[in-house]
C-alpha cells in the first residue's frame, strides 16, 4: 500500500518533534533510516549504501567548499530538497547579490516531498555570494548564500 500525504506529514512531524536521534521506517516497498548530526563511521551505513565519500543515488558529490573570508558568513541549508531562489517559475528571486537582508527575510525555498518550506536569512547583512543553481538538490548544512554581516 502506498504512502498517502498524510502519512508523508506524520512521519515528518515525527522525526522534527522525536526526542530521538535515528529513527527507521518500513512497510512494503519502502524504506526510511533518518540519523540526525553525523554518521560516525561507514560502517553505520547499511547493505548496499554508497561508501564513505561517495553521493548517494541521485546527489550531487560533496565538493570542497570554497574558502571562507572571516567577515562572511554562510546561510546553510537547513534540510536536503531542491532549492529554488523564486516562489514560482518567473518570478524574480527572493534575493540577489547585494540584497540588503534581515535575519527574517525569505531568502529561497527548499521543497521537501512537495512541501515548500522557506528560509530565512538567519543574520542581517548583504548578500554577497549565490552559492548554489536554481533547481538543484542540496544535502543539509550546503552553503545556499553568503552574507557580509551588518
Amino acid at each position: 500500500m502506498p504512502l498517502t500525504d498524510q502519512d508523508v506529514r506524520e512521519i515528518l512531524r515525527i522525526i522534527d518533534t522525536a526526542g530521538t536521534r535515528e529513527i527507521r521506517v518500513e512497510t512494503s516497498g519502502f524504506s526510511l533510516h533518518v540519523v540526525i548530526g553525523e554518521v560516525e563511521s561507514s560502517s553505520a551505513l547499511s547493505p548496499g549504501a554508497a561508501p564513505a565519500g561517495a553521493a548517494p543515488g541521485g546527489l550531487p558529490s560533496p565538493s570542497e567548499p570554497p574558502p571562507t573570508n572571516d567577515d562572511v558568513e554562510p546561510i546553510e541549508s537547513p534540510m536536503l530538497g531542491t532549492f529554488y531562489r523564486a516562489e514560482s517559475p518567473g518570478e524574480p528571486p527572493f534575493v540577489e547579490v547585494g540584497t540588503k537582508v534581515e535575519a527574517d527575510t525569505i531568502v529561497c525555498i527548499i521543497e521537501v516531498m512537495k512541501m515548500m518550506n522557506s528560509v530565512p536569512a538567519g543574520v542581517a547583512g548583504t548578500i554577497v555570494e549565490v552559492c548554489s543553481e536554481n533547481g538543484q538538490l542540496v544535502e543539509y548544512g550546503a552553503p545556499l548564500f553568503r552574507v557580509e554581516p551588518a
